[in-house]
């Protein structure tokens, strides 16, 4: 895009994903306007207050937006559609006409879009669903932590200022510098969005690889362990346990699936039950004062269980189909509770 003193950014989805994302690209310049279920537009209705585990202040959000009804994207230009729903919900009934109405709306338009949504090969399932050019579709997504204040109550670690967060509709916690991620499946779109995100100069977008980009998925046989040993904090997670070494091992499955490439193949020479862990615990430190732990519990335990679930069946599917022995995952699944 030319200018980028008046893009504009249509969200689907209005959780924390995408306010955050929104917050950021409003920083940005950008005109954003959400596309939201209509029980959502009340509490949208008013400006939205973010705490910041960052600096520990609270952020005002206002300005944005609001459609409800997806057939109102006819008509419509955006330079980007940042879509946030979780997988599960994108390829639910409602996901599904929301992606048609996108289809739509902006077939054979220079809209770009940005796939947040997880899952295996999602990509290519959103292109055919949709009816958009290949050129026009990338992976993009939330690269700090972020969650709903008011669903959930976080313990408080040193430096959380509690009369402040109580206050907030949204927290959040940036990792690193780079709050947002997108990969190179359509590179320009890719650049384009960057250069935008950047624009906010409190947070960066960074450009990978479509392979480094896939990799974290590769990590969701340990989360699902960790769910299953009820979430305590990682530096009390013993590395020799049965159920942890198990999701280590799935992972290592995972990894060599043919999706994953040759650079899974070579990451998986190198993960095991230590190591994986080891991730996990410098991942909780960066986090702090956000707790990892009561975060996931709240993300990947409720709000995107489902996903996570279908995730690690979607691989297994895959596995089968390409005669890859992975009965670790098996193993894992089956210790799920039926859903």
């Amino acid at each position: 895009m030319n200018n980028l003193n008046n893009a504009s950014v249509c969200i689907v989805g209005a959780g924390s994903v995408g306010v955050l994302a929104g917050y950021h690209l409003d920083l940005a310049g950008a005109d954003v306007t959400y596309l939201v279920r209509p029980h959502r537009q009340e509490q949208l209705s008013r400006p939205q207050v973010l705490y910041s585990y960052d600096d520990h202040s609270l952020k005002t959000y206002s300005g944005y937006n609001l459609i409800t009804d997806p057939a109102k994207l006819a008509g419509t230009s955006f330079d980007f559609v940042i879509i946030t729903l979780d997988g599960a919900s994108l390829r639910a009934e409602a996901g599904q006409k929301v992606v048609d109405e996108i289809g739509r709306a902006f077939r054979d338009t220079s809209t770009a879009v940005i796939l947040s949504s997880v899952g295996i090969d999602l990509r290519s399932w959103f292109l055919e669903q949709s009816g958009l050019a290949d050129t026009q579709v990338t992976h993009g997504g939330l690269a700090h932590l972020a969650y709903e204040a008011k669903s959930v109550t976080m313990p408080v670690h040193p430096g959380v200022k509690p009369d402040l967060l109580e206050k907030a509709d949204y927290a959040y916690r940036h990792l690193s510098p780079f709050g947002f991620s997108v990969d190179l499946s359509a590179p320009q779109v890719a650049h384009d969005f960057a250069a935008l995100y950047d624009r906010s100069r409190v947070s960066q977008c960074s450009v990978i690889s479509v392979e480094d980009y896939k990799a974290p998925v590769a990590a969701f046989p340990p989360l699902v362990a960790w769910e299953l040993l009820g979430w305590p904090a990682v530096v009390d997670i013993d590395p020799t346990d049965e159920t942890w070494r198990l999701g280590a091992e799935a992972m290592r499955e995972f990894q060599r699936l043919s999706i994953f490439g040759p650079t899974g193949l070579t990451a998986s020479e190198q993960t095991n039950a230590e190591g994986v862990l080891g991730f996990f615990r410098q991942m909780e430190e960066n986090a702090l004062p956000l707790d990892l732990a009561a975060f996931n519990s709240y993300h990947h335990g409720s709000k995107v269980n489902s996903q996570d679930h279908e995730i690690l069946r979607e691989a297994l599917s895959l596995g089968e189909a390409e005669g890859v022995e992975i009965p670790a995952l098996r193993a894992l699944i089956a210790r799920l509770p039926n859903e």
